[in-house]
């Protein structure tokens, strides 16, 4: 039976913040080799700007790359509205940036870590939705994919803020939802567990010798894995509705349940 995903996702526009390295880079590629034009926004414009000349050169499609910072709501409107302009309003949008600082308790913690986690992780997901969405809402059709986190789920010590911020990503998935219920707009999340990305040296302000350790002993998911998954909530019917996928490594159970080998053990 021939697989009709990519050819469901063939020729859409696809946008996504967040994609000038780890999973947003890995969804990028993924989505270029269903053949979707892609929007790729992110704050080091350099990366992007490598990555767009990759996908162009080998899968024929058009990139465009925008210099973005989620946390600036005047930047997105004005990156929407030019897109709008140019007829190039995204079939698909994904808010994959996020960023975590610092696992200290909070009578400890950062608060110029946490106005960071907050800005980003919640207001930009929403400044980016604010903009996008009406024009999906004018044309009846869209989908909008989150990358939340099982931090969503069950808090952990030190998690607190970061914790906090994927919970309101979960709300806020399941509020858009119902205030679209009528269209035939999509909402969606993906929510993985430990995956092995710049995230840990960005959470620890690039301790590199304690991010490592994070992912040792155990199989993390890489970037991809987590981008095959969005491809695949993204291709489903239209009248499918994979409304939240959770993903974690095979040695994951859930946010505290992980099981982590001794050296020489198989």
């Amino acid at each position: 039976m021939p697989d009709q995903s990519s050819s469901r996702l063939s020729g859409s526009l696809v946008l996504i913040t967040g994609a000038s390295a780890g999973i947003g880079a890995a969804i990028a590629r993924v989505f270029a080799g269903a053949g979707c034009h892609l929007e790729l926004g992110a704050r080091r414009l350099p990366r992007l700007e490598a990555l767009a000349r990759e996908l162009e050169r080998d899968h024929g499609i058009e990139v465009g790359c925008r210099e973005i910072d989620v946390r600036d709501q005047a930047e997105v409107q004005t990156w929407v509205d030019e897109l709008a302009r140019e007829g190039r309003i995204p079939h698909i949008l994904v808010n994959n940036a996020g960023l975590s600082r610092d696992l200290l308790p909070i009578h400890e913690g950062r608060v110029d870590g946490w106005d960071e986690m907050i800005d980003t992780n919640v207001k930009g997901l929403l400044y980016v939705t604010r903009a996008v969405l009406p024009h999906m809402v004018a044309r009846d059709s869209g989908h909008v994919i989150h990358i939340g986190s099982t931090a969503g789920d069950m808090v952990y010590p030190g998690g607190n803020v970061y914790n906090a911020t994927k919970f309101a990503v979960k709300a806020l998935t399941e509020g858009m939802s119902l205030d679209l219920v009528g269209t035939r707009i999509r909402v969606s999340s993906v929510d993985p567990g430990l995956v092995e990305t710049e995230f840990s040296q960005v959470r620890f302000r690039g301790d590199t010798d304690r991010a490592g350790k994070v992912y040792r002993g155990y199989t993390p998911l890489s970037p991809e894995d987590v981008a095959e998954v969005v491809r695949y909530v993204a291709s489903a019917p239209p009248h499918v509705n994979l409304a939240r996928t959770v993903v974690y490594p095979t040695d994951q159970r859930n946010p505290y349940v992980l099981h982590r080998r001794d050296e020489g053990e198989g």
